[in-house]
C-alpha cells in the first residue's frame, strides 16, 4: 500500500532539523512511500535542501516550492493535489517518526478496515529516537467503527492529525482540505475529518517524535496568532455547517468551538502577550456571543471546565475591565506567595 507523506516546510534548514525528519520518512521498514515536500516560501536554505533530496531519491522525494508563505495549511493543500498514494500522511518537517509507523500503523489498517490509524507521540528536547515524554492521543473509547456516540467523542478531541494516516477516499470523495494562511488549521480540519471517518482504529505506541523548541508555533503567543485560532474556531463554524454537521453534533462542535476560539484564546492570550489589549478582549467576548450566546449552558462546558476557569470567563462576561483587574491582582497574589515560600 502506497503512502503519500505531505512535509510543508518553512525555514527548518538550520540544526539538521529539516534532514532529520526527511531520513526519518526515508528510513521507514514500510518502503511504498512517495514524499511531497512543499516548501512554504522559505527565505533560508530549505529548498536547495529538499531539491538535494529529490536529486538523491528521484521517484521518492518530490520537492515543490510556493512563491508565496500560505502557511502549514496552504502548503498542506499544496501536497494534496500531487498525493497519489491509498493513504495520506502529513510530517511536520521539525519532527521525526519511528521507522516502523508506517509499517505498524498500515499492519492496524489492513487487520482492522479502518479508514483512519493513529498513534501516541512523546516530547522530545533533542534529535533522537530515544522515547521522551509520552502523550497518549485520542482515548480507547474513540476507537472502532464510528457510531455517532464515537463521533461525538471524536468530533470534540479529534486528536493530532500529525500521528495518523487517512485512506485516500476519505479526503477526495468529501473534498476534505485544510484552511490557508492561518497557523493552528489542523483545530478546524482535525473535527470536520474525523466527522467523516467510518473507523478509527489506533496503535497503542509513541511511534511520533514532537520536537519542542522555542520557534515552534505553541511556544509563541501573539495576537496575531490569536487570531488565527479564532479564525480556525470561525472556518470550523462555518465547514460544519456547510457540511450538514452543526446540528446533530451541535453540542460537540459549540463546546469544540468555545475552547478554539474563545477559551484557549483568552488565556493563552492573558498569559503570552506582553500588553493586554482591552479592545480584543472585548471583540473575543463579543465574537462568542455572537456564534453560541448559551455557551456556558452547554452540558461539556458545565462538566468539563475547571471552576477558575468558568469564574474567569464569567468575569469576562460582565466585563473586560473587570477580568483584567482580576487576573492581575491574581498573578501578583500567586507572585507573592511564591516569593515567601521561597524564602
Amino acid at each position: 500500500m502506497k503512502v503519500s507523506v505531505i512535509v510543508p516546510v518553512y525555514n527548518m534548514a538550520a540544526d539538521g532539523k529539516l534532514a532529520y525528519c526527511l531520513d526519518s520518512i526515508l528510513g521507514q521498514t514500510h518502503k511504498e512511500l512517495e514524499i511531497i515536500a512543499v516548501d512554504d516560501a522559505s527565505t533560508d536554505e530549505s529548498f536547495r535542501i529538499l531539491q538535494e533530496y529529490a536529486d538523491a531519491h528521484p521517484g521518492i522525494v518530490k520537492a515543490l516550492h510556493n512563491e508565496e508563505n500560505l502557511k502549514q495549511g496552504g502548503a498542506k493543500n499544496v501536497g494534496l493535489k500531487e498525493a497519489t498514494g491509498e493513504w495520506i500522511s502529513f510530517i511536520d518537517s521539525d519532527d521525526w517518526i519511528h521507522p516502523t509507523f508506517y509499517e505498524k500503523l498500515l499492519a492496524k489498517a489492513q487487520e482492522s478496515g479502518a479508514d483512519v490509524v493513529g498513534c501516541d507521540y512523546n516530547l522530545v528536547h533533542s534529535h533522537t529516537m530515544e522515547v521522551g515524554e509520552v502523550i497518549v492521543n485520542n482515548d480507547p473509547a474513540q476507537a472502532g467503527v464510528c457510531t455517532q456516540e464515537k463521533k461525538k467523542l471524536l468530533a470534540m478531541r479529534p486528536g493530532s492529525m500529525v500521528i495518523k494516516i487517512y485512506r485516500r477516499d476519505l479526503i477526495f470523495d468529501h473534498l476534505l482540505n485544510f484552511p490557508e494562511k492561518i497557523f493552528y488549521e489542523d483545530n478546524c480540519a482535525g473535527t470536520i475529518w474525523m466527522l467523516y471517518c467510518k473507523q478509527f482504529e489506533k496503535v497503542n505506541e509513541p511511534l511520533y517524535y514532537y520536537y519542542q523548541h522555542e520557534v515552534s508555533t505553541v511556544h509563541t503567543i501573539t495576537e496575531e496568532r490569536c487570531r488565527n485560532r479564532m479564525s480556525a474556531g470561525e472556518q470550523l463554524v462555518m465547514e460544519s455547517s456547510m457540511r450538514g454537521f452543526l446540528e446533530p453534533y451541535h453540542d460537540e462542535i459549540e463546546y469544540r468551538f468555545t475552547e478554539i476560539y474563545y477559551s484557549t484564546t483568552l488565556f493563552s492570550y492573558l498569559s503570552g502577550v506582553s500588553h493586554v489589549s482591552v479592545a480584543f478582549l472585548d471583540e473575543l467576548r463579543n465574537g462568542i456571543l455572537t456564534y453560541f450566546p448559551e455557551f456556558r449552558s452547554n452540558p461539556y462546558y458545565l462538566a468539563g471546565m475547571g471552576a477558575e476557569e468558568k469564574k474567569l470567563i464569567g468575569l469576562h462576561m460582565k466585563s473586560s475591565l473587570i477580568l483584567l483587574w482580576y487576573y492581575r491582582l491574581l498573578h501578583a497574589a500567586r507572585a507573592v506567595k511564591k516569593r515567601i515560600h521561597a524564602h
